[in-house]
């Protein structure tokens, strides 16, 4: 499969790009670094809200691996988002989208997200707040093949790769040890795996350390 990672020079996108290749996809990263710190050879050098139509024709899937934390730029997971879904819009291009856990239901009734709850740190809240905006105003589009997927809440950037997860959908789970923790590699070989079986299209599903 031909694959696209957006957002290209962060941790998660890097393990996302390892697993692909790794399994025999094709894959070509966008990021805004001059020099490719990548671990594929076809890298390009382009700001996400620079992309074009014409730059994603012909890939079969494209991850939005984009991440921000600060204040003043909280707001472009939303824009970052609509803009990748605007120029994907009608095409068979499929957008997976790497997520956040704080939009995650604690409820059967999915009145409750894990952002709301108590004990949810108050440092992420701001995070949490716009990432869960970004995915209501995703799960608005009926034009593009999208999935967005959460990871859980303890995700770790230096965690093992154990090569199990548990999919889960729009409910925080807890695994068998009580645990929501997953490792970046972990998690990309979910994102892989979503990306070669294609089983939720238009649909956040989430994924704990089995």
């Amino acid at each position: 499969m031909k694959i696209a990672v957006v957002a290209a020079d962060g941790r998660v996108a890097k393990k996302v790009i390892a697993e692909a290749l790794n399994r025999g996809h094709e894959v070509t990263a966008f990021g805004r670094h001059d020099v490719n710190e990548t671990p594929t050879k076809m890298y390009i050098k382009k700001d996400i809200l620079n992309l074009t139509r014409e730059d994603l024709q012909g890939f079969d899937a494209v991850v939005d691996a984009f991440g921000t934390w600060t204040p003043e730029t909280l707001n472009n997971h939303s824009k970052t988002l609509k803009h990748l879904a605007d120029i994907l819009s009608g095409t068979n291009v499929r957008l997976l989208v790497v997520g956040g856990a704080g939009s995650l239901y604690v409820d059967p009734e999915h009145t409750t997200q894990l952002v709301d709850t108590p004990d949810f740190p108050e440092a992420f809240k701001p995070l949490a707040t716009a990432q869960g905006k970004s995915l209501a105003e995703l799960r608005l589009r009926t034009d593009v093949k999208w999935t967005y997927i959460s990871p859980a809440a303890d995700f770790q950037a230096d965690g093992e790769r154990t090569g199990h997860y548990i999919l889960a959908g729009e409910e925080f789970k807890l695994n068998s040890k009580n645990e929501s923790v997953i490792s970046y590699a972990d998690y990309a070989i979910a994102m892989v795996d979503e990306i070669e079986n294609g089983n939720h299209i238009q649909k956040r599903i989430s994924v704990v350390r089995a």
